[in-house]
């Protein structure tokens, strides 16, 4: 029986989805919200924090500050309340509701940017507050576009637990946003598992593998500043979703009592397009970042999805669920 003492120290992380019913084909799941912080960031938050307590440049009474769609927010707000730290996270205004007042139930402080940099739209934004508030009240940032912290957490388990639990997969399917699960995982897989592909999925709308920037309004995955952590060496293919499409793929795996997050919804159907374009491939793998209770006012919303992707997706969804 697990006992922890910080809530940090403790993740599922062998808990796989066998999807072959639902895709048609060998396709697992790894999913990685089953902790506190409801998703894979947390492995981020505690390897990040951990080398800034190891360099000296978090002490007692720090105050934490980072820029965060949702995800690492939450995760960072977990962290830093089991530590005795303050944080503040700045997002914008597609972090979803219930990511927000999870963070300020966890005690940390939400700054919301409303406004997009003339260049780089709201991550541009985020950043430019997080620096400032750097400068002027000495917070400390820990970078999570920048920190090697951040990939070298899925270098040490995420990829490992991949290659363990399917020594002979032949595709590994990571969504990529700041890229640090994206790299961690291909740099041990093609270190260890030379054999296996590995396969970013990114939202059209992302300027990431250099496609042109568009509104993104689902939190999670895509970015409109290039990561500077990308090592494209280590990327054997990208595929590209349309935000319809996640909405589509999240709400037909509740079909199957599934409900999962923006960011499942777009690796799974990236993967699904990718495998289907690519014939018999043999075993695929891909990774669910989080679960679905935090987009409930989002992605699982009729109204919403109406209106920023239009009613016809919803009656389609309607006429399937009347078969």
């Amino acid at each position: 029986m697990p006992i922890i003492t910080a809530p940090q120290d403790f993740n599922t992380d062998d808990l796989f989805v066998d999807l072959r019913r639902f895709a048609g084909r060998p396709l697992f799941l790894k999913c990685e919200g089953f902790n506190f912080a409801g998703s894979i960031k947390v492995k981020a938050a505690r390897s990040m924090v951990a080398a800034a307590e190891r360099r000296g440049d978090l002490r007692p009474g720090s105050t934490l500050v980072e820029s965060s769609s949702g995800n690492l927010g939450v995760a960072l707000s977990l962290v830093a309340a089991s530590s005795g730290y303050r944080f503040v996270c700045v997002t914008d205004s597609r972090c979803t509701l219930g990511a927000r007042q999870l963070m300020e139930t966890l005690g940390a402080e939400v700054r919301i940017v409303t406004e997009p940099h003339p260049e780089h739209g709201l991550l541009g934004a985020r950043i430019e507050l997080v620096r400032r508030l750097c400068a002027e009240r000495g917070y400390v940032w820990l970078n999570q576009y920048e920190n090697a912290g951040n990939w070298r957490a899925h270098y040490e388990t995420t990829g490992p637990q991949i290659a363990a639990a399917f020594p002979d997969a032949a595709v590994v399917f990571v969504g990529a946003g700041t890229t640090g699960t994206l790299m961690g995982c291909a740099r041990y897989l093609h270190e260890h598992r030379p054999g296996t592909r590995v396969v970013a999925v990114d939202t059209v709308g992302s300027v990431t593998f250099g496609t042109p920037p568009a509104r993104r309004m689902i939190p999670g995955l895509g970015t409109g500043i290039r990561p500077p952590m990308l090592d494209l060496a280590h990327v054997d293919d990208v595929v590209h979703v349309e935000e319809a499409d996640t909405v589509r793929t999240c709400r037909a795996l509740t079909r199957e009592g599934f409900c999962f997050g923006g960011s499942t919804g777009t690796v799974v159907s990236g993967a699904l397009s990718w495998l289907a374009a690519h014939g018999e491939t043999g075993t695929a793998v891909a990774i669910a970042p989080d679960l679905g209770d935090r987009y409930l006012d989002t992605v699982y919303h009729d109204q919403w999805v109406a209106d920023l992707y239009g009613e016809d997706l919803i009656e389609d969804e309607r006429r399937v669920h009347a078969l």
